[in-house]
């Protein structure tokens, strides 16, 4: 398979640099080619959206939807297909891809039925004969900038909710995930998008990324990726005066209290921590367990990192597969390698057969380490935690905060005012009692406090409030 860009409606192949995909569970595969953009692409994109604007923002919202409801029901026909391409794209367990493509199904049928609900509000009016109320409107080109960790479910839940608002869109996905971003924009194809409302382009950020953020018909941005990328667009976007949304980094730490189910806490956590190796901006990072129960606890996480399944992406039964890359590879080595040499290594899993040639880490649990060290403080988007022992609930909520970010906390517990003391002084913007810290719904704002994001939110109803804008209407009748 080859990468392409779709933009105005038309197949179009670039002419910059290219790199070949390989399987990050086995080198030896070669999935595609990814072929890069230059500025010019980002050129004709901008003026393909902003030409298809005017038209895409006059259709009625329930028309809009439509579109997304029609492409639901083809990714979701294409599910097996689509996961197994982005497993081997990326490296995510095959049967973690299909729960997210499903995802990617649900999030386009809930945005298409947001076409038929109410767009603004009647407000009383001072004066007699007044009739005064809102409607929401679009912002008009939208640029969507998304990671490689989720390469179906990101995407929809920016892109979706930007179309059904009216606007058009520039969508530039990771260069890890620029094969699967292709086949997602075939299934807007199938389903007779007008030309110039979806438009992709396939890039590095280091070389198209100043032209698309400094593109005049740009109204809006959604970004997904690292603080220090974040910041810098919202620096720039700020500058211009134009709308951004940036979900960036996350530290997310899980409390266990004495009174906690052990089990449960030991699962969750194994899940929230080890899944997709851990390259989940929610994943469970740091663990803070209560001191009277801290060699119960770390006994039995020692034993559950030790029986997780490490194997190929596409094997069914893999816990854990490989990390990304190779630049994911060495960037999460470093730290196993600090860890080996600062930390004391409570767990760590063991190799598994045919695993020799893939991106491969064991899944690491360090401890004997204090709040400051980065191990505990720096996002490390791989299979490696920090526990830390707290001597009461005061003690592992300050902890839990000890941080710069705050996207994501989990408290297990039996306690229900402990509970909701935890909701309360988390510093955190998702916040989670007897669940692991990776996961929210997807009809469910998305969104940390913080380094970890800008003053919005995703999903759910958020979405729309970030992709729309708010006007006032009043009309004398009398």
């Amino acid at each position: 398979m080859e990468s392409r860009n779709w933009i105005g409606g038309e197949w179009l192949s670039p002419s910059g640099e290219e790199m070949v995909v390989r399987n990050p569970s086995a080198l030896k595969e070669e999935v595609g080619v990814v072929h890069f953009s230059d500025t010019g692409d980002i050129t004709q994109a901008g003026e393909a959206a902003r030409l298809a604007q005017a038209g895409w923002s006059a259709l009625s919202p329930a028309a809009r939807g439509a579109y997304l409801f029609k492409a639901a029901g083809l990714l979701e026909a294409s599910v097996s297909e689509l996961a197994e391409l982005a497993s081997r794209e990326m490296g995510k367990p095959i049967t973690e891809l299909r729960g997210e493509v499903m995802r990617g199904v649900h999030l386009l049928r809930y945005y298409a039925a947001e076409g038929v609900r109410s767009i603004g509000t009647v407000i009383p009016s001072n004066e007699p004969g007044v009739l005064q109320y809102t409607k929401r409107i679009p912002l008009g080109v939208t640029a969507v900038i998304t990671p490689w960790n989720f390469p179906v479910a990101i995407p929809l839940w920016k892109i979706a909710p930007a179309l059904l608002c009216g606007n058009t869109v520039i969508w530039k996905p990771a260069e890890s995930a620029s094969l699967t971003a292709v086949r997602v924009a075939e299934l807007f194809e199938a389903v007779q998008l007008p030309p110039g409302v979806l438009n992709l382009v396939v890039g590095q950020g280091s070389r198209i990324g100043d032209a698309l953020l400094e593109h005049p018909a740009l109204d809006a941005v959604s970004f997904t990726g690292s603080t220090t990328t974040g910041l810098g667009i919202a620096e720039r976007c700020a500058r211009r005066n134009i709308k951004y949304q940036t979900e960036m980094g996350g530290k997310n730490a899980a409390i266990v209290l004495k009174d906690a189910d052990i089990a449960q806490a030991v699962a969750m956590i194994a899940s929230g921590a080890f899944r997709s190796a851990g390259q989940k901006c929610t994943a469970t990072s740091r663990v803070i367990v209560e001191r009277s129960v801290y060699e119960t606890f770390t006994e039995a996480l020692r034993q559950a990192v030790e029986k997780i399944q490490i194997a190929p992406a596409l094997d069914p039964g893999a816990y854990l597969g490989p990390v990304a890359s190779a630049g994911q590879y060495e960037k999460v080595m470093s730290y196993v390698a600090l860890a080996r040499r600062e930390a004391d290594i409570l767990a760590e899993g063991g190799a598994a057969a045919g695993t020799d040639n893939g991106y491969y880490v064991r899944p690491l649990v360090a401890a004997g380490l204090d709040s400051s060290h980065p191990l505990i403080q720096e996002e490390i988007f791989g299979p490696v935690i920090g526990v830390m022992q707290a001597d009461d609930f005061e003690d592992a909520i300050r902890l839990c905060n000890d941080s710069v970010y705050g996207l994501s906390a989990s408290l297990f517990t039996r306690d229900l005012r402990l509970a909701h003391r935890f909701l309360d002084e988390a510093d955190a913007g998702m916040v989670r009692v007897n669940q692991e810290t990776a996961g929210v719904e997807y009809q469910a704002p998305f969104g940390g406090l913080k380094r970890s994001s800008s003053h919005t939110r995703e999903q759910g109803q958020a979405a729309l409030d970030f992709y729309s804008a708010i006007k006032t209407c009043a009309i004398s009748y009398e």
